[in-house]
């Protein structure tokens, strides 16, 4: 969320910047709200002023023995305090329009993210890796874990409706082993705290990361106002929420295997067959903290963290920069990984690395204190997979392919799934 105080004094900035991510310019819209919340204001405090001076008025009028004087002072009193009661509530309902109105507005990007309107504008940032050279015509994921016996769309339907799976034996163990060497690279080899965070969150968590209001068609609501998270990046940046940490602390490096739910809306028709677009898939994320001018810098960090994961995998995947206009609300800049899929003949994404500048922060009053300043200064939060579990379960099932419709477990993925290197057709 935007500081009106800054959109006054950038307001040309602004608008060129909302403009870029498909929004309308509403600096003036925005700025003439909180020129009636700032003249409401005034009127409040001249009123106030004036009641209390009236009010010492009336003591002096007894005294002096002005009995006319004291009651026109005090019925001036009584209407003063009429105004102010009301306007009291006035000037809450002026804020929540103005921070309702802020609330809506998207992130700014970086000067240096591409000009685009969606996922066709996007760039190619760089590649890697080899694609796997198959003698054979290589199966979609469904299909391998169809014929394997181990994939049932069927009984996850009966359960539980479309865009769900039933995943049994190897393929099941497969899905874990990759989530639990995940999580083991990113703490031993990355530096990051595992943290195990609740999927059940209020409606103040969902709108410090910037879900609510906008985005509430995406997630699901429970009966006594909760929401499934649709992202462990929810609750990890949440924990600094209305916090002053030191700057020593900081950068704060936090990551959690966990489920996430989405409602999928508007993607009617896409993904259909498989598991590329489920209501519930499991997904390990990383969440760092830090201060204004060290963000950017660990953007990086943090893409290299999660490529690390598809390199030791040996799955090839190309590096993207989403355009201003294919970026999340919260963003300012955002590194998309996509892994290739030889059944596909695509690549597809895997993983979303953001920065979010002080943006989150403000929603959360997340601040940070430098030694020896008395100021506080909003921190800096980013978020990346590292990576989407059930959509490396993809990558892994269609690269270690083979032509009898096995899969061959990478061998980083081995000591997880007690020494076994295939999970054959044949049993």
């Amino acid at each position: 969320m935007f500081d009106i105080k800054w959109i006054r004094d950038n307001a040309e900035s602004f608008d060129e910047g909302q403009i870029a991510r498909g929004a309308e310019a509403s600096s003036s819209r925005l700025i003439s709200l909180d020129d009636e919340r700032v003249a409401h204001v005034r009127k409040l405090q001249d009123a106030q002023t004036r009641r209390n001076a009236a009010s010492k008025e009336i003591g002096k009028a007894k005294a002096t023995g002005d009995e006319e004087k004291a009651k026109a002072l005090m019925a001036e009193v009584g209407e003063l305090k009429g105004f102010i009661q009301g306007g009291e509530a006035k000037e809450r309902e002026l804020q929540d329009a103005l921070t309702a109105a802020l609330s809506s507005v998207p992130n700014i990007a970086l000067d240096d993210v591409p000009a685009g309107q969606d996922e066709n504008d996007n760039v190619v940032h760089h590649t890697w890796g080899d694609k796997p050279q198959m003698d054979f015509a290589p199966k979609e994921h469904f299909e391998l874990g169809e014929a394997l016996g181990q994939m049932d769309f069927e009984i996850a339907a009966k359960l539980s409706g479309s865009r769900f799976v039933v995943l049994k034996g190897q393929l099941a163990r497969l899905e874990r082993a990759i989530g639990q060497f995940m999580i083991d690279v990113h703490v031993n080899e990355h530096g990051c705290e595992e943290v195990s965070v609740p999927t059940l969150v209020r409606s103040e968590a969902m709108y410090g990361t910037g879900q609510l209001p906008k985005f509430s068609e995406d997630a699901f609501h429970t009966d006594d106002d909760r929401w499934l998270i649709p992202t462990s990046e929810v609750p990890l940046t949440n924990l600094v929420r209305d916090s002053i940490m030191d700057a020593e602390q900081l950068p704060m490096r936090v990551t959690a295997l966990s489920h996430c739910y989405r409602s999928e809306a508007g993607s009617s028709g896409r993904d259909t067959r498989g598991m590329l677009r489920q209501h519930q898939f499991t997904k390990v994320e990383m969440v760092s903290i830090t201060d204004e001018d060290s963000s950017v810098a660990e953007q990086d960090r943090m893409l290299e963290c999660a490529e690390t994961i598809l390199k030791k995998l040996g799955i090839s995947y190309r590096v993207m920069t989403l355009c201003c206009g294919d970026m999340g609300f919260s963003a300012r800049r955002t590194f998309d990984i996509e892994a290739w899929l030889p059944g596909q003949n695509s690549f597809r994404e895997i993983s979303s690395v953001s920065v979010c500048g002080d943006f989150q922060a403000r929603r959360m009053n997340a601040r940070y204190r430098v030694a020896g300043e008395k100021s506080v200064k909003f921190v800096h939060t980013l978020n990346g997979s590292g990576v989407a579990v059930g959509r490396c379960l993809i990558a892994v099932m269609e690269n270690y392919q083979t032509a009898d419709g096995s899969i061959v477990v990478p061998e980083v993925l081995r000591p997880y799934m007690g020494g076994q290197e295939i999970i054959s057709a044949k049993g």
